[in-house]
């Protein structure tokens, strides 16, 4: 290639323009180092090594990190940002030819460029932003002296049962100290002059000023399981809501279609009814208080209940309980959380740092998309590109036998418990129910423990069909299946403990609850 340019360039002359081809198959890419690199190995392994820099390029959402001291565990990278380039990769080489020199003249030296193209540049990172404040591992002691801790606090070798117990001075450094590593400008206002006499006002929730801005009330009225009485009408501030945003006619389609929901059965959780009907959850967030009621502990707990219908009265009411179901993993039960097939919606193994993770544009919605139900209308073939846009698929809040469900932690009612041996526990009592507890409802006593119990077993079977290598040893299969069945003797008394340190008031400590927050 080299050659082929110098040749190319002799033979045009200079000041001319000369075609190249180039290997576009050649692709690089080019990492702008805020530093002059002397030795290559150790750049590398600033920026986690040849291979840490082909994960983070695998993932477009990742931007690079560099480590000015790789050994350090507490040091704090600097990132750099993702970007797009038509760039090409020279190599020129300058060689120079001395003359022989003339009586009388100095000889001067023939100068000639050898440029050699070595690739195609397509993506370039770019460290544009501050470095994060490093705190090292010093102690300061009380005469002024510096003390090292990183051979305290870091364990390198197994280590024996003192090396746990020595005194230390407390270092708990946080992962980062500044989520921005770009400057921005606060704007900071002048101090208001007041008048000679005047006093601050007290400090209170009115007049605080937050770290964020107010949230939204979306008017929603939560009920808790001690509550005589239930609501019967939305308030006036959720009506006025959702009358003042439903202004054209697919809001009054989806408004009498979540009615029709609520008429069919009274009580539903927020996936069954985004699995049942499209609609936009922003929209969702304000029409759900104007046809129901929020039920924040209890056997109902994070469910919604239409107006006026109070479960605690109705035995009826019984199959729209909810159940929290978590996957069951560990050697107990012959598998590990790695080797299950569902995967878990989010881990600390796999947690990034905010300054790790490229900031994607948002999506713009106008007023315009609001009104006209987020998407384009006016036209049948819109409206019905839009008819299961924002549907979820069922088995967000359906059980059924033989397949796994699409999460490790689940909220199912009793009705949508799909098999026919969870249903038979469930009826056992029916015509007999005579208290309702916040516990178990009008269930009999332990019915949500032994559904937890049916519901893994059949969970268990499933992934020893689709991964027998994890169920070798038969035997142990079968201990494990008598032991997940209705498990005895000491693991009996655990469940006797736990049962006495439940607290039901508390409800349950899910995620599903954190739905409250949308509606503060």
């Amino acid at each position: 290639m080299a050659a082929t340019v110098a040749a190319a360039a002799a033979d045009a002359g200079p000041g001319v323009a000369v075609p190249v081809d180039l290997r576009r198959e050649q692709r690089m890419v080019c990492v702008e180092y805020p530093g002059v690199v002397r030795d290559v190995p150790k750049m590398l392994r600033t920026l986690g090594g040849e291979e840490g820099v082909s994960r983070i390029y695998a993932d477009p959402t990742k931007r690079l990190e560099l480590y000015f001291r790789p050994k350090d565990p507490y040091c704090h990278p600097v990132c750099a940002n993702r970007f797009s380039t038509s760039s090409l990769l020279f190599r020129i080489r300058r060689k120079t030819k001395r003359q022989r020199e003339v009586l009388g003249l100095e000889a001067q030296p023939e100068v000639t460029f050898d440029i050699e193209i070595l690739g195609i540049i397509s993506t370039v990172y770019k460290f544009q932003g501050m470095s994060d404040f490093q705190y090292l591992a010093v102690h300061t002691e009380a005469n002024g002296r510096h003390m090292s801790m990183y051979d305290r606090v870091l364990m390198l070798k197994p280590e024996k049962e003192s090396f746990f117990h020595q005194e230390l001075p407390l270092y708990i450094p946080p992962p980062i100290f500044s989520r921005l590593d770009t400057p921005v400008d606060y704007f900071y206002r002048p101090e208001t002059q007041h008048r000679e006499g005047y006093n601050n006002p007290p400090v209170s929730g009115e007049n605080l000023i937050g770290l964020s801005r107010a949230r939204r009330p979306h008017n929603a009225i939560f009920v808790n399981f001690e509550e005589d009485e239930v609501p019967t009408q939305p308030l006036e501030a959720a009506v006025q809501t959702w009358r003042r945003i439903s202004t054209n006619p697919i809001d009054q389609k989806v408004e009498e279609d979540l009615r029709k929901l609520f008429e069919i059965r009274p009580i539903w959780s927020r996936n069954a009814v985004k699995a049942n009907i499209s609609v936009h959850p922003d929209k969702l967030k304000v029409l759900l208080p104007f046809v129901a009621y929020y039920m924040i502990t209890g056997p109902w707990r994070s469910l919604w209940i239409r107006y006026g219908y109070d479960p605690r009265k109705n035995p009826g009411a019984k199959i729209y309980q909810v159940l929290d179901f978590r996957i069951r993993c560990g050697m107990k039960y012959g598998y590990a959380p790695s080797d299950m097939p569902v995967k878990a919606k989010r881990s600390t193994y796999n947690y990034s740092l905010p300054i790790t993770v490229k900031k994607m544009p948002s999506q713009v919605v106008t007023m315009q998309d609001l009104k006209q139900g987020l998407g384009p209308s006016g036209t049948a073939s819109s409206r019905k590109s839009n008819s299961n846009k924002y549907k979820l698929k069922d088995s967000v809040y359906v059980f059924r036998e033989g397949a796994l469900p699409p999460y490790r932690q689940m909220f199912y009612q009793l009705c949508d418990l799909n098999v026919e041996e969870l249903q038979r526990i469930i009826h056992r009592n029916d015509g007999a129910e005579s208290r309702c507890t916040e516990r178990d409802g009008w269930c009999l006593p332990k019915t949500s423990d032994e559904l937890r119990d049916t519901m893994s077993l059949m969970i268990r079977q499933i992934i020893r069909s689709k991964r027998p290598a994890l169920f070798t040893s038969p035997a142990k299969a079968d201990r494990e299946k008598e032991q997940l069945t209705y498990e005895s003797g000491e693991d009996e008394e655990d469940d006797e403990e736990e049962e006495e340190d439940f607290k039901p008031s508390d409800g349950s400590d899910n995620e599903m609850e954190t739905e409250i927050l949308d509606y503060v």
